[in-house]
């Protein structure tokens, strides 16, 4: 049976029990890690399956398409990361209309009790859920009374003061502030996946790139950076990388591109992890490719300066 499921009705996942986690766990930042391991610890305890739940799209993303939050991590890697911690399963709920109409009552029951036999759930501060948002840990531990689960609430992690949150994580990447986002997600920022094929306008340019798409989501990130690639080697390699809709050749979807700095192999299909160091500029629309080619290498002079002068001598390595 795979360890990845969408779907909230389909027979029990879990016939000996589980313990279960719910959240969006968008970027999986120190709160979000303590709520998974409080899970998994319970769980083993127990001697049952640790589950945790998701949604995918977001439900913000559901309810406002036309303007979604920006994605600090995407739903692949979300999964990827939550299995390397020790969960046993990962729900990413096909959020959409029959699942947004579930009373909380009603998901209780049908998620919660009959899909995966809880015995436990924990959430986080301010948890809300069901319909119109009216399920709050209170009616949680008075629907888990009759269902047969204890329901729990897990203590904020903060950060200055401040509790961690993914609205904290995004404000720091809005500022260029890759330090801040860094503390609060426990490790650098970075985004993952696999190379496909573009344009290949940046070969003709004399810069060849690594892309990465979005699948539809909305990146919090957008600009010239400074970059570490992981993947393609046994340490991180240093890039420049521009995320954005590539205004002067028209691009439409988000992009992520990043340029290896003295590096000629074929990545295509390869797995790649870029990790940000530091903005460089907001992505501009140039008036031919010339000027456009003029910036790129500036941009890449001073992306190098700056990765030689970092000071992690021993940048974190790949999928930590």
């Amino acid at each position: 049976m795979s360890r990845l499921f969408r779907d909230v009705e389909g027979g029990p996942r879990c016939p000996h029990g589980s313990v279960v986690c719910i959240g969006a766990f968008d970027g999986l930042h120190l709160g979000h890690q303590a709520l998974v391991r409080r899970t998994v610890e319970r769980a083993r305890e127990l001697g049952v399956a640790a589950v945790v739940l998701s949604f995918e799209p977001l439900p913000r993303e559901f309810f406002n398409p036309a303007n979604p939050p920006a994605r600090l991590l995407l739903p692949h890697a979300k999964a990827e990361r939550l299995l390397a911690m020790g969960v046993d399963q990962v729900g990413l709920l096909r959020f959409d209309r029959r699942l947004s109409s579930l009373t909380a009552e009603e998901f209780a029951r049908i998620v919660l009790h009959e899909r995966l036999s809880a015995r436990e759930v924990w959430v986080g501060p301010e948890f809300r859920f069901g319909k119109g948002r009216a399920g709050d840990i209170a009616l949680l531990l008075q629907v888990g009374a009759s269902l047969g689960f204890v329901a729990n609430e897990i203590t904020p992690v903060a950060v200055d003061g401040e509790r961690v949150s993914s609205t904290r994580i995004r404000a720091a990447l809005d500022a260029g502030d890759f330090a801040g986002a860094a503390r609060l997600l426990g490790r650098a920022y970075a985004i993952d996946g696999h190379v496909v094929r573009g344009r290949q306008l940046g070969r003709e340019l004399g810069f060849p790139t690594a892309n990465l798409r979005f699948g539809g989501k909305t990146p919090a990130l957008s600009g010239i950076y400074a970059t570490w690639v992981h993947g393609v080697g046994d340490a991180p390699h240093a890039s420049v990388s521009s995320l954005g809709t590539r205004p002067t050749v028209a691009g439409v979807e988000p992009l992520l591109e990043a340029h290896l700095f003295d590096f000629s192999s074929d990545l295509y299909g390869r797995r790649i992890e870029v990790e940000f160091v530091a903005k460089l500029r907001d992505e501009l629309k140039f008036p031919d490719l010339a000027s456009l080619t003029g910036q790129m290498h500036r941009d890449a002079e001073q992306a190098r300066a700056i990765l030689s002068s970092d000071s992690r001598n021993n940048p974190r390595r790949a999928f930590a």
